[in-house]
C-alpha cells in the first residue's frame, strides 16, 4: 500500500545545488583561462549553452521511468556502436582528423560532438541490464554463473573499447573503469575477481617494464603508437620533454606551484597554459586560488560522490543501484584522472575535469549521468507497508 503523502520529492534539490555551484566554478575557471588569447572564440558563452542544454537533457531522463530505461538500453547501446563505427568510415569532411585522432563528428551551427561521451552512459546501462537480468535469471549463485556473467559485462565494453581504443586511450580507460566499478558491486565471486585482478596487476607491471626496456615490441605486437609512450616518457621525466611532450605538464606544475596557499586571485593568471580551458582546466584554479581554492573544489566533487553513493544506498531497485555505482566510477575516475595528470601524479590522457572543463560532448555526457540519478530520486517512493521502492 503506497502513500502520496509520503512520496520524497521529487526534485533532488541536494544534487541541484551541487550543480550549480560546480556551473559557477566552470564559469569562473573558464572565464580566467580564454583571457589568454589562444583562441578568438568566447568559450564561456559557450559553456553555458551547453549547460542549458544539459539541463533540458537532465529533464528529459529525469522523466524516464526503470521500466523506460531499461527499454530504451539496448537501442541507446546499440545506436552508441553504430556512432563509433560510422566515426571510423565517416569522410573527413564529417569526422575530421583533430590532433592526429578521429574521435568527433563536425555537426553544423554546433561544432564537434565526441560520441565515445555519450557511449559512456549506454554502457552503464547496458552493463546495469545484464547484472540485473543475469541475477534475475540465475538465482542460485555458482562459480559458472558468476564466470558468465563476467564474461557478458565484459562483452558489453569490449565491443565499443575496441572502435576506439587506438584513437582514444583516455576514453578507453573511461570504458574500463566503469567495467571494474559495475563488475565489484555485481555479486561475482571473489574466488574469481581476486585471481582476475591479480593477472591484470602482473600484466601491467609487464607491459610498463616493456615501455622502459623494450619499447619497440610494444610497437610491434600491440600497436602502441609512439606519441603514447613519448607520453609516458615525458611523464616520467617532464623536464627533460620540457619543450615538447611535457610542455603542458611542466607549465601545470609551474601554475599550480605559484598559486601557493591562496592564489594570485581571480584573474590574476601569470603562466602561459595551452588549451587550459579544456582538460587543464584544474591548473587555472590552482594559478588562481591556490591549495584552498583547490581543495574547495576537490571537496565539492566528493560531496557530488557522496551524494550519488547515497542515492544508490537508499534505493531498493537493483537496476538503480547498478546505474550509480557506473555513474560513481564514471566521474570519480574522470576527477582523480584529470587532477592527476595536471599535478604530474599520473600520465597525461586527455580526459577533461567532470562539470568544470570546456567542452559540449564531455559535458553531455556528465549530465546524461546525473540526468539518470535525477531519475532515480524522482521515482523514488516509500512504502508504508514494504521494504522495496
Amino acid at each position: 500500500m503506497t502513500s502520496n503523502s509520503n512520496t520524497t520529492s521529487k526534485l533532488d534539490y541536494n544534487l541541484v545545488f551541487i550543480l550549480i555551484l560546480l556551473f559557477i566554478a566552470s564559469c569562473l575557471a573558464i572565464y580566467s583561462a580564454q583571457a589568454s588569447g589562444q583562441y578568438k572564440e568566447n568559450f564561456l558563452v559557450k559553456q553555458i549553452f551547453w549547460y542549458v542544454v544539459g539541463a533540458g537533457i537532465i529533464g528529459f531522463i529525469m522523466t524516464l521511468d526503470s521500466d523506460q530505461l531499461k527499454k530504451l538500453t539496448w537501442y541507446a547501446y546499440g545506436f552508441g556502436i553504430f556512432l563509433l563505427a560510422f566515426l571510423i568510415v565517416a569522410p573527413s569532411s564529417i569526422a575530421p582528423t583533430i590532433n592526429g585522432a578521429k574521435n568527433w563528428f563536425k555537426v553544423p551551427g554546433i561544432g564537434s560532438l565526441q560520441p565515445s561521451e555519450f557511449v559512456k552512459i549506454f554502457i552503464i546501462l547496458g552493463l546495469a541490464r545484464v547484472i540485473e537480468q543475469h541475477h534475475l535469471k540465475n538465482p542460485l549463485k555458482t562459480l559458472q554463473s558468476d564466470f558468465w556473467l563476467l564474461i557478458k559485462m565484459g562483452m558489453v565494453v569490449m565491443v565499443p573499447l575496441g572502435l576506439i581504443i587506438k584513437q582514444d586511450l583516455g576514453t578507453s580507460l573511461v570504458f574500463l573503469a566503469i567495467l571494474i566499478g559495475m563488475v565489484f558491486i555485481s555479486g561475482i565471486s571473489w574466488k574469481i575477481l581476486v585471481p582476475m585482478f591479480s593477472i591484470g596487476i602482473i600484466f601491467i607491471g609487464v607491459i610498463f617494464y616493456f615501455v622502459i626496456w623494450a619499447p619497440d615490441l610494444l610497437e610491434k605486437y600491440l600497436g602502441v603508437g609512439s606519441y603514447q609512450l613519448r607520453r609516458i616518457y615525458s611523464w616520467l621525466d617532464p623536464y627533460s620533454y620540457e619543450g615538447t611532450d611535457a610542455y603542458q605538464l611542466t607549465k601545470s606544475l609551474l601554475a599550480i606551484g605559484s598559486g601557493q596557499t591562496g592564489g594570485k586571485g581571480f584573474g590574476n593568471r601569470e603562466v602561459y597554459l595551452p588549451e587550459s580551458q579544456t582538460d587543464f582546466i584544474f591548473s587555472v584554479i590552482g594559478e588562481e586560488y591556490g591549495f584552498i581554492g583547490s581543495s574547495v573544489l576537490i571537496s565539492l566533487f566528493f560531496l557530488l560522490i557522496y551524494h550519488l553513493t547515497k542515492v544508490g544506498m537508499e534505493t531498493k531497485n537493483r537496476f538503480y543501484t547498478y546505474i550509480c555505482v557506473g555513474v560513481i566510477s564514471m566521474i570519480t575516475f574522470h576527477v582523480f584522472q584529470n587532477i592527476g595528470m595536471t599535478i604530474g601524479v599520473l600520465p597525461i590522457t586527455g580526459i577533461p575535469l567532470p562539470f568544470i572543463s570546456y567542452g559540449g560532448s564531455a559535458l553531455m555526457g556528465n549530465m546524461m549521468g546525473v540526468g539518470l540519478i535525477f531519475s532515480i530520486r524522482y521515482h523514488y517512493k516509500k512504502y508504508m507497508f514494504s521494504t522495496s521502492a
